[in-house]
């Protein structure tokens, strides 16, 4: 943009400092005579030469090696000031002039001073910002601004105080740090606006980008970021990429809260007197970075798809989601519209591979073919694998709630009715409990509740599927006792394993007390089927001495079989063992105990053979004390990446 251009684009406002009492009004001058204008722009040129040449660091050694805003600060006020009112002499002088007299010698060497106090200013400019690196840096800047009573109206002349009032009036509270970065920033600020205002914004804008764009790069190298092409991100090995996945997240929010947000409130305090040139300085020295930034997370959704990685996604996905507001803030503008268009992209991304990962991994469950028996009835480690998996997910219902809104689930069969009721979560349950209501808040959580129940029934189907999984392996059990007790451990599990997590939010302590009652008839089924027999073998009624010593040995032989065949099976939860054992001793015990009362003291070649009811309560107690677990990670998936 040239400089008239800029010139053209600004508001017509002051600059630097108020006019001299004996400067001439701009209005004035501009009905005066052309000799009154010329007479004008002669006063404004000797005044302005004086400060000017003394600080031109072509015409003086002195100036080339000394800042002036650093030696002498009144003489940088009235350095800012002259200049102002040289060019508003300038303007009053062209549009007053006629088309012959714009060569007049007097605007020429207006022009030549112009040149030579911009030339001053832009070095001002580069060596306030290059020597103020850690005053300037993002996080200062960031606390600064959420503290500092600084005014950023249009009209704000940040030199009508000086710097040093400025900054105290930020509030006494404020350390001398910040009240130093007070001061440079509000330098940094008259100089640009004397700058602009007179046509070298192009300058200023060049040194201003050159080194802030530096300081972003720099901060996110600090961060741990690393730029990589797309290409290399895919063919990184999954420990790897998680590594700069767990980076990215630790960097996210200082890089969009400290970092980019500091850049923003030090490029719009800078350059507040035109909306345009910030615009276009920000969308130059962070756009870029930005679209990187952002876009990593989208690099990761499209890498090879495998359960594991859900988590990440997920982690990705509530970070972007969560940093989204301040993103659409910070890169409020046009020109960085693409920001805001690529951290909404990366959610798109992210949501459609969180959706096809639970998809392979629904799928792995019911492909899984493994038909080797769990030694003891034992807690199938798939199972163990599954509810670990479910209810690391259950942490992030909220994402995933966003993420299926419009992706209710499609099962083959409905999910049946005694299995698990959608029509209301715990959440929906103590909102209809309040009474009925119309107001938008109402709707909106009862929507958000219907969404939540969606979640849990989708939860609830990836739990039927691992059930239906689990029947076709108890079915594969030689002993019907050890399916019904393989059934019950594995239920009681994954009862237990819900009810100490977020699903029970999710599912309802409904949901678990009718699952437990399941794992019970389970256990029951196991109590009938593998100690009914044993139980059978104890007379009720009188026998011969004969016939009981027939029944001794049958029950003998039955309750060594059953404690030799059961040696190492287990009950995986505690209080169902206590249970279960309970109701074996029950089943045997008490009838057991009356016929060896009855039979105490029969001849010898009849009792002979009797165990006492101590012994067989000693060998019903050892039941269950076998141990152990297995290991289980499902297939990867072949399917291509999203």
């Amino acid at each position: 943009m040239t400089r008239q251009g800029l010139r053209n684009l600004l508001p017509y406002k002051p600059f630097g400092r108020r006019r001299h009492r004996d400067s001439p009004s701009p209005a004035a001058t501009a009905s005066s005579s052309s000799s009154s204008s010329s007479s004008s722009l002669e006063e404004m040129v000797a005044r302005a030469e004086a400060v000017v040449v003394k600080w031109d660091p072509e015409s003086s050694a002195y100036a080339k090696i000394t800042s002036l805003f650093y030696e002498d600060r009144s003489e940088a006020r009235r350095f800012l000031a002259e200049v102002s009112d040289l060019q508003r002499a300038m303007l009053v002088f062209v549009a007053a002039a006629e088309p012959a007299r714009l060569s007049h010698p007097c605007l020429v060497r207006a022009q030549t001073l112009m040149q030579a106090a911009m030339r001053r200013l832009e070095k001002e400019f580069f060596q306030v910002l290059a020597a103020n690196r850690d005053l300037l840096d993002p996080e200062s800047v960031s606390v600064r601004s959420a503290r500092s009573s600084i005014s950023e109206e249009p009209d704000y002349d940040p030199w009508e105080n000086s710097p040093e009032e400025e900054a105290l009036a930020a509030g006494k509270s404020i350390g001398e740090v910040e009240r130093a970065a007070g001061v440079v920033m509000a330098d940094l600020r008259a100089i640009a606006d004397t700058m602009v205002f007179a046509g070298y914004g192009k300058e200023c804008v060049r040194t201003y980008k050159a080194l802030r764009k530096s300081i972003v790069d720099e901060g996110l190298y600090r961060l741990g970021f690393e730029r990589l092409p797309p290409a290399q991100v895919q063919k990184l090995d999954w420990p790897v990429l998680e590594l700069k996945v767990r980076s990215w997240l630790g960097a996210s929010r200082i890089a969009v809260r400290t970092l980019f947000h500091g850049e923003r409130v030090l490029l719009d305090h800078v350059f507040a007197g035109s909306d345009i040139v910030r615009e276009v300085v920000f969308a130059d020295m962070a756009a870029d970075a930005a679209l990187q930034f952002l876009g990593f997370p989208g690099l990761v959704a499209k890498s090879k798809r495998s359960p594991e990685k859900l988590f990440r996604l997920l982690d990705l996905y509530d970070a972007v989601t969560e940093l989204r507001p301040e993103i659409e803030q910070i890169f409020s503008f046009d020109s960085t519209a693409a920001v805001r268009a690529q951290a909404l992209a990366s959610l798109s991304k992210l949501a459609e591979a969180a959706r096809a990962t639970l998809a392979d991994f629904e799928s792995a469950i019911m492909k899984e073919s493994s038909r080797s028996p769990v030694p003891g009835g034992r807690v199938h480690p798939m199972t163990r694998y599954v509810m670990n998996y479910i209810s690391l997910l259950a942490d992030y219902q909220s994402a995933l709630v966003e993420i299926f809104a419009d992706f209710p689930i499609h099962t083959l069969t409905p999910i049946p009715p005694f299995f698990f009721d959608t029509s209301q979560t715990p959440a929906e349950q103590q909102l209809a409990a309040s009474g009925p209501s119309s107001s938008p808040l109402t709707t909106s959580s009862s929507c958000e509740g219907s969404l939540r129940s969606a979640i849990a029934a989708r939860f609830a189907w990836l739990i039927l599927s691992l059930l239906c999984k689990l029947d076709g392996k108890a079915a594969a059990c030689r002993d019907v006792g050890l399916s019904y007790l393989f059934l019950a451990n594995n239920l009681q599990y994954i009862v237990n394993k819900a009810r100490s997590c977020r699903l029970q939010e999710l599912l309802g302590e409904e949901w678990a007390a009718r699952q437990a009652a399941k794992a019970r008839q389970h256990a029951a089924e196991y109590e009938r089927a593998a100690w009914g027999r044993v139980a059978a073998t104890i007379p009720t009624g009188d026998v011969s001495a004969g016939e009981a010593r027939g029944r001794m040995r049958a029950f003998s032989a039955a309750l060594e079989e059953a404690c030799a065949a059961q040696a190492g099976w287990v009950v995986a939860d505690a209080a169902m063992r206590e249970e279960v054992k309970a109701t074996v001793r029950g089943m045997i015990l008490p009838a057991y105990r009356g016929f060896y009362t009855r039979w105490e003291a029969a001849p010898e070649d009849a009792s002979a053979v009797l165990l006492s009811p101590d012994d067989v309560g000693n060998r019903l107690e050892g039941l269950f004390s076998g141990s152990g677990s297995g290991s289980y990670r499902p297939k990867e998936s072949s399917s291509r990446a999203v």
